[in-house]
């Protein structure tokens, strides 16, 4: 690509020039594309992680790039830490344009074993951690008239396995939480959507995989492309939903799964 942000055929990438982007669980796998990728398009970054040593060194080694990018350790499910990261991103990066909700884990439960503070302490991560930020972040994004948040949802909102209700119930209230904010922040001129990452090869999938024995092949062996999704893969999406080329797309969730879900079992 040339300096213009032409590639070789002159179409022009979605660029994210001067507009500040705040990505949560920012410090690896997914987020860490994420934040490499809007870097790259331009962006000034903020990014949140409760990984300390890891968010800094990722910070470092950006900013010895050159990259205009911050990091602040926060658990985000701590209204008022999260509240007072955010204040201090906006305060020294600027208003906020774009917001990439990441940060998440998962869940194997039965759902009679498991407890309600397993149940409490999950969904104050996978759910309510979105709308926090959403409720700090919108306010300078209705200030200027503009703006797009991305929620991280799964395919498990879609399609799931048994013992993941948990992750497949918080998923899908992430694709349901997108869509009322396209409804109610559109008059702001704020745009709303979700990914959905299939398989993607994490630190967090490799060792399931590890942990697993032959499911790395029986896996592969169902994905019509014929092979896993890569973090980058998401990040583009994500980049793409951030810029001005999805300036008519809102409420919205977009696939990232190489046509795994496509498909029927057997």
């Amino acid at each position: 690509m040339d300096p213009r942000g032409r590639g070789r055929c002159g179409v022009v990438a979605p660029t994210l020039a001067g507009r500040h982007i705040l990505v949560t669980g920012g410090a690896q796998g997914i987020g860490e594309a994420i934040v490499r990728d809007c870097l790259g398009r331009g962006a000034t970054v903020s990014f949140l992680d409760i990984l300390q040593e890891r968010g800094q060194n990722l910070r470092d080694e950006l900013s010895d790039e050159g990259a205009d990018v911050r990091f602040e350790t926060c658990d985000i499910t701590d209204s008022a830490a999260l509240a007072s990261a955010m204040e201090i991103l906006v305060r020294d990066a600027g208003g906020l344009f774009g917001l990439v909700n990441n940060a998440g884990r998962n869940s194997y439960a039965d759902p009679v074993e498991m407890t309600e503070k397993e149940w409490d302490d999950f969904f104050n991560l996978d759910l309510k951690a979105s709308w926090l930020t959403c409720k700090f972040g919108l306010p300078t994004m209705r200030k200027a008239g503009a703006g797009s948040v991305v929620n991280i949802a799964s395919v498990h909102a879609h399609m799931s396995y048994p013992n993941y209700f948990p992750y497949a119930a918080a998923k899908s209230g992430l694709i349901g939480l997108t869509r009322n904010l396209a409804l109610d922040e559109g008059r702001y001129g704020i745009r709303a959507n979700t990914v959905s990452p299939g398989f993607t090869m994490t630190p967090l999938l490799k060792s399931w995989f590890d942990a697993n024995p032959g499911s790395e092949e029986r896996t592969l062996a169902v994905h019509p492309l014929g092979h896993f999704g890569e973090p980058q893969d998401v990040a583009s999406m994500v980049s793409f939903l951030l810029s001005d080329e999805a300036r008519n797309i809102s409420g919205a969730d977009f696939r990232v799964d190489g046509a795994l879900s496509a498909r029927f079992a057997g």
